[in-house]
């Protein structure tokens, strides 16, 4: 009887443990090498330019530069300017993904876009070049007006944003739809910065 239920809590550690390590890579971030934590001595972190592979041009350095705010502001490692005085490199590719109309009138006219960023980041050591961390396909989208008509002037969306209500009436709708694709690009570097930064802080 002991050995069956020796047995029993080893077979139920083990199917805990795939569980666990399935929910895992299904977040889209695994571990890799041979340490999952951040190297205690680790204190100065170097974040790279990302490839840029879709075609925002320069949305790569958009999202470096909100990444490394992020450290800025909440720590815990110390944001080094050169390669050679970082403990551990931020690396990362931008993907390509489409903007795509999300609504339209009854004139088939766009009245809102769907648009969003994916990334791929790796957390690596400077000087045994090991990468400690990655995560694939990191993604988050936005909606953003392509009409006046589609404006909701109430919403904590349009209140986040930089355009106010007395804005909308004076743009014409390729203005606004301009001017908010902008803005959602801006909101997006900045909310998977602060994803990317948690999901980092997660593996520490």
């Amino acid at each position: 009887m002991r050995a069956n239920a020796k047995l029993r809590i080893a077979l139920k550690s083990l199917i805990l443990a795939v569980w666990i390590i399935q929910i895992a890579s299904g977040c889209g971030y695994q571990f890799v090498g041979n340490g999952a934590l951040l190297p205690k001595d680790a204190r100065t972190v170097f974040v790279e330019s990302f490839v840029n592979r879709s075609r925002d041009v320069g949305i790569e350095k958009e999202f470096a530069t909100a990444l490394r705010g992020e450290f800025y502001r909440r720590g815990p490692l110390q944001v080094v300017d050169q390669f050679d005085l970082a403990d551990v490199i931020i690396t990362g590719v931008v993907r390509p993904m489409e903007s795509s109309v999300a609504a339209v009138n009854g004139n088939d006219e766009a009245l809102g876009y769907s648009s969003g960023m994916v990334i791929d980041v790796s957390l690596r050591q400077r000087e045994s070049n090991e990468v400690i961390w990655r995560g694939d396909a990191i993604q988050i989208s936005d909606l953003y007006a392509g009409s006046r008509a589609a404006v909701v002037t109430t919403s904590s969306n349009f209140r986040t944003g930089t355009l106010n209500a007395a804005d909308v009436g004076r743009l014409t709708d390729i203005q606004l739809t301009e001017f908010e694709r902008r803005d959602s690009r801006r909101q997006l570097t900045e909310q998977l910065a602060k994803e990317v930064y948690l999901r980092l802080m997660e593996m520490f």
